[in-house]
């Protein structure tokens, strides 16, 4: 395990700063695990429950969990999906951007990195150079990668460093300052003194995609403010299983009985209750009856303004996790996700800050000048979820007012490659029309109308498959 060394002062040397991002990775490593273990369901299911009640059912419940936590982080990042970059101010996209993120798998590198960002609020991407001189990006976890702001800066970094284990317990870590990039290793005590490279690129080339973040302190899990509530919810389900089990059943008894004891003083059970026996005793005086069973409704009822208290603070829409109720439709469903859509674009604002500057690094590896494109911008997906008719018709009505196209298509959902393609056929039908304009109808490809079916019908097919359409169309010029 390593040593943990306290700092008074700010790190100067490369060891130094090893030392020190290694203790304030391990402070803050148990609760980034912890946000892990509840997204994935590994949760406590009797946080709250006494110490005799978590002997008793603490063995019975270890593996039950109802997780909402999942649902919480996945309903948001589903509809986070990046389709391109505007590096300049160019309104189309910009295909060198697009050529770098699809080379580097980001589509699914990004989901990944968005759902750690808001799992254990921060995650981080790392751009480097291959080996072939063509950037490289790699998303990584909190879990691995931790950094430094310089004092007085949110967005500037003194350090960065990723720590990896490999299957042989070795541990590694890269370290990046402006000035160098470097390497060390630890067989659990102690770190090696690291080996040294100029870092070509002047700056940190870690970015941190952070969740939820405010002017001062850390950025925030969106578990932090569900856990209390998801660990409330399991302990009312385990309340509600632990009466099933023994009060769900009616509980019989017998009174004027004599009680037989066996030779230790135990009372020996005078019935096997099952479905199919009947009770019976010789004794006038004994009666039998039974208690009512437990009524399992009041843990429904908890449970649902449990759950409807969270859907409230994740802003969910209720019929999302309520059992009783009915998926909304038309603007009742607009406005039931209208928090969630927010939630979603405002997610888009801080996300699409740091992919900006991603991509900036990224031309900076290839010493392009859109290093040095601070307007630059992200092209996202449609966050709000619509029916594909009602979709069509909104941008319809927009083509009316005269957006160009192109905006719309965008705002279809179409990619960047899809709207470059729509273009390219798009004028190959222009050169088509210009190229034949007495083989086509007049006016623009839009204006272009199917012939008048009376027409075709006056020139009578050929062959003997036509006798019937030759039929009809004599019976025609007959009448005229």
């Amino acid at each position: 395990m390593d040593k943990i060394i306290t700092f008074t002062s700010r790190p100067e040397t490369p060891l130094d700063w090893v030392q020190y991002l290694r203790s304030k990775h391990g402070a803050q490593l148990s609760r980034i695990r912890r946000y892990s273990d509840y997204y994935e369901g590994r949760q406590a299911t009797m946080p709250f429950a006494q110490a005799l009640y978590n002997t008793a059912f603490a063995d019975t419940f270890s593996d039950w969990s109802d997780n909402l936590c999942g649902l919480v982080i996945d309903a948001v990042n589903e509809r986070l999906r990046i389709t391109g970059f505007r590096m300049t101010d160019d309104p189309d996209a910009d295909a060198d951007a697009q050529a770098i993120w699809q080379r580097n798998s980001m589509d699914v590198q990004a989901s990944a990195a968005h759902l750690d960002a808001m799992i254990h609020g921060e995650s981080y991407a790392i751009v480097w150079a291959g080996v072939d001189g063509e950037p490289v990006i790699s998303c990584e976890s909190a879990e691995n990668v931790v950094v430094q702001y310089r004092p007085g800066s949110r967005t500037e970094l003194d350090a960065a460093a990723k720590f990896f284990v490999d299957d042989w317990g070795t541990q590694y870590v890269t370290l990046w300052t402006p000035e160098l990039v470097c390497t060390s290793m630890s067989d659990g005590l102690s770190w090696s003194v690291p080996v040294e490279a100029e870092n070509p690129l002047g700056q940190v080339p870690v970015v941190p995609i952070s969740n939820r973040a405010r002017l001062t302190g850390a950025p925030h899990s969106d578990l932090q403010s569900i856990i209390p509530l998801q660990d409330a919810i399991n302990k009312t389900g385990s309340d509600a299983l632990v009466a099933s089990e023994t009060a769900a059943f009616p509980a019989r008894f017998v009174t004027g009985l004599e009680i037989v004891e066996d030779e230790a003083g135990r009372p020996i059970e005078p019935f096997r209750i099952a479905i199919d026996k009947v009770l019976q005793a010789e004794d006038p005086q004994a009666r039998f009856g039974q208690f009512a069973a437990a009524d399992l409704a009041n843990y429904r009822t908890l449970i649902d303004l449990l759950t409807q208290h969270l859907a409230s603070i994740a802003r969910l829409p209720h019929w999302m996790i309520d059992s009783t109720g009915q998926p909304a439709t038309g603007e009742g469903a607009e406005a039931a996700e209208y928090g969630l859509v927010a939630k979603a674009r405002e997610r888009c604002l801080h996300f699409g800050r740091a992919w900006t500057e991603v991509m900036r690094l990224a031309f900076r590896v290839k010493d392009d000048p859109r290093a040095d494109a601070y307007g630059a911008s992200v092209i996202w997906a449609e966050v709000e979820n619509r029916s594909e008719a009602q979709h069509v018709d909104a941008l319809v009505k927009l083509f009316s007012l005269g957006v160009p196209a192109a905006a719309l298509w965008e705002r279809a959902g179409f990619s960047p490659q899809e709207i470059d393609r729509f273009t390219a056929l798009l004028e190959d039908q222009e050169e088509l029309i210009n190229e034949f304009p007495s083989a086509l109808p007049s006016g623009s490809a839009s204006q272009v109308q199917p012939p008048d079916p009376r027409e075709l019908a006056s020139t009578a097919p050929q062959g003997n498959a036509g006798n019937e359409a030759r039929k009809i169309a004599g019976d025609d010029r007959s009448r005229r």
